[in-house]
């Protein structure tokens, strides 16, 4: 299970590690374009209930931290599946993913 940290003012948020690598691709390519969006997910619930939103900006620091050492392998149909989500709606949920 990795972390994604962002802004350093929550927890960071839990991700499996293959996942946060989908994630990390995704985020970065609208990142790098200047493209800021919001994320949402379904935080730890023995630490806080309901849903959080975040806006991710570039000029927020972004920390992606993984557990195992080696690179996951990135499924390029899970990449557009994930991209077409976030610009149909301009939200990234986590929690719908796959």
């Amino acid at each position: 299970m990795g972390n994604l940290e962002y802004n350093s003012s929550r927890p960071p948020i839990q991700v499996d590690d293959i996942t946060l690598a989908h994630l990390k691709v995704v985020i970065g390519t609208k990142l790098r374009r200047q493209e800021s969006f919001m994320m949402t997910w379904l935080p730890d619930q023995s630490v806080q209930s309901g849903r959080l939103t975040t806006w991710m900006h570039p000029a927020i620091p972004l920390v992606f931290s993984f557990d195992s050492t080696a690179m996951p392998v990135i499924d390029p149909k899970r990449i557009e599946h994930m991209m077409e989500l976030l610009n149909a709606r301009g939200d990234l949920v986590l929690d719908q993913m796959s």
